[in-house]
């Protein structure tokens, strides 16, 4: 069709139409007379003198206007029983009368009647197209963002601290780029690989440099994207990335957080028809279809590898599966080097010493660390960050930001004083305890004091001894309060929680009770799979008992080793509390100098 002509398609044109518009209308309104209102005793009076020429009876509205002598309009209003009455007075004074039922025209009342329908129907056809990805614009579509020809900016030089990691996501890439080497070899292109480790740890970093390092496209989409309100709609996302890697293949589809579709089938409420299982079911068609060159690899990101479905880890799916777990000391110096490239640094501080105090910490601990420590020298306008920053940072990640603002009473500050001073003093004389690197009254967080312990070296596993100590050390803080006091407060409650889930867990789950013996005991919070059935094994009445007599007896026992170490070196207990209440924060030299003659 041809376009108008640019007279017509002008702004000012289409706005001088507008405006004449609006002047018609409002010509018409305003001109046209108001008809004149009379009561009804008025209109009856005028019907008696002959001043009625003609009348149009209105049923609906029960009113009746018309034309007066002289050619004024006048309208009348009548109640609905008095309409058949009126109309034989008109017709008998030899009014030309003429009624009108108002009744719509057929065409309105057709349009009444299907108009709800038919926007209903039209409105369930718009959302059918759109589910099954009629436009790019569909539900069915898949919300995937393509990072093939956008080069990330992030390669494996970024990532530190998963060396095992690393290297296994190279033969992929390597495969990728040259397939018919491994093939030549009768190796077959893994189908997927599966990241999984602690949450910080570095999961969609390395997914980001497989998409910096590779030649092929990269398309990455959250596995919460695929679930919707509507039914199939997971489904056919999942269909529809597929087939965009496929068009582009040899691909990477990388799908973070998987857990969120790929949760153990039949553990809610819905069964088999359950929206995320029929998305899961689709996924797991996608990975082990018919085609066996299709040369798309998918990668996949949890934190809850156990609450995946064992279809999807099974090989021939996820033939890979990576930990990625939190960096050991090496690890944390490297990345703690990557994260401080670009930041003036001032000669005292040593990413050594630093990694050291961090044991446990995750890529992303680290990073809030560096971070944090630039932030302090940049809020006291300092040129450089020292090593006290990034001491000051790494207590903020810990245990919070300092809160001099709270003011306690010199009672309640003595109290807080004794009680990090009993876990200070425990944890120094039990040998088996962390050594204690920090003890302080100064308020962080939530917590009123805090103390400290670090492992001179990374741990995997732990004795029955050391757990046992460190529930003491977690109990001495409270003895100390009941053993100066006399009495105990609420400030023990988080002591008091961690060491009960520890007892429970040396009971339960580490087979560290003679009595319970090497037995693994779950309760219904333990289980995620909720609804699964036979997933919670039956346990009876007498090892509940046991269970819960066990836990008791190592939390008495802890308390009194705790109670008799606080008793027996009550000097040295003395000596650390009235340190804290003079300059509020000791470490590990100051305490190792109180407690030398311990």
């Amino acid at each position: 069709m041809k376009q108008l002509p640019k007279l017509l398609r002008s702004r000012w044109f289409l706005g001088t139409v507008a405006v004449l518009t609006v002047g018609v209308i409002a010509l018409v309104v305003l001109t046209r007379a108001d008809p004149i209102k009379l009561r009804l005793d008025q209109f009856e009076q005028s019907l008696a003198e002959g001043k009625i020429i003609d009348a149009r009876v209105l049923d609906k509205s029960h009113t009746i206007s018309g034309t007066l002598r002289g050619g004024d309009k006048f309208e009348v209003s009548f109640p609905a029983e008095y309409g058949d009455e009126l109309t034989e007075k008109l017709l008998a004074a030899k009014v030309e009368v003429t009624t009108d039922s108002e009744d719509d025209s057929s065409l309105v009342s057709l349009l009444y009647d299907l108009g709800p329908t038919v926007v209903i129907v039209g409105v369930f056809i718009w959302f059918v197209t759109k589910m099954q990805g009629g436009g790019r614009t569909g539900f069915g579509k898949a919300k995937a963002r393509k990072a093939g020809t956008e080069r990330s900016k992030i390669t494996f030089a970024n990532v530190a601290g998963a060396d095992e990691a690393v290297e296994e996501l190279t033969e992929i890439k390597e495969f990728l780029r040259d397939p018919e080497r491994f093939r030549a070899l009768g190796a077959r292109i893994p189908r997927g690989v599966l990241l999984y480790g602690p949450p910080g740890t570095g999961k969609t970093l390395l997914a980001r440099a497989v998409a910096g390092e590779a030649d092929a496209p990269f398309f990455t989409i959250s596995g919460s994207d695929f679930v919707e309100m509507f039914v199939g709609v997971g489904a056919a996302r999942v269909r529809d990335l597929f087939k965009q890697a496929k068009e582009v293949a040899p691909s990477i589809v990388f799908v973070d957080e998987i857990d969120a579709v790929g949760r153990h089938r039949g553990t809610g409420v819905g069964g088999g028809h359950d929206e995320r299982e029929q998305t899961l079911n689709q996924l797991l068609v996608e990975l082990d279809g018919f085609e066996e060159r299709d040369n798309v690899i998918l990668m996949a990101a949890t934190n809850r590898p156990d609450i995946l479905d064992p279809a999807l880890l099974r090989p021939g799916r996820f033939d890979r599966q990576i930990a990625v777990d939190a960096p050991d000391l090496e690890g944390r110096r490297a990345i703690l080097e990557v994260h401080a490239e670009g930041t003036p640094w001032a000669p005292d501080v040593s990413w050594s010493v630093v990694a050291r105090q961090t044991p446990g910490y995750t890529g992303a601990d680290l990073a809030n660390i560096v971070n944090e420590a630039a932030l302090l020298a940049g809020r006291r306008s300092a040129t450089t960050v020292t090593m006290a920053d990034v001491a000051e940072a790494i207590d903020r990640v810990m245990a919070g930001p300092e809160r001099r603002n709270r003011v306690m009473s010199e009672k309640e500050k003595a109290i807080t004083a004794y009680h990090e001073a009993g876990h200070a003093l425990v944890g120094h004389l039990l040998p088996n305890c962390d050594p204690v690197h920090k003890v302080s009254i100064v308020a962080r967080g939530r917590a009123l004091g805090w103390t400290q312990s670090l492992p001179t070296e990374d741990r995997y596993t732990r004795t029955r001894s050391e757990l046992t100590e460190q529930v003491a050390m977690m109990l001495a803080g409270r003895g100390a309060e009941e053993m100066v006091f006399g009495e105990i407060t609420t400030g023990a409650s988080d002591d008091i929680e961690r060491a009960t889930a520890l007892c429970r867990a040396m009971v339960t789950e580490y087979g560290m009770s003679d009595a319970v013996g090497p037995r693994r005991i779950r309760t219904g919070g333990d289980e995620p799979f909720v609804g699964r059935e036979g997933a919670i094994p039956v346990v009876s009445d007498e090892i509940a008992q046991l269970v819960d007599a066990e836990v008791q007896r190592l939390l008495r026992e802890a308390q009194s080793t705790a109670r008799e170490l606080l008793e027996t070196h009550r000097d040295g207990l003395d000596r650390v509390a009235a340190r804290l209440i003079e300059v509020e924060t000791v470490d590990a030299e100051g305490l190792a100098e109180l407690l030398a003659v311990v």
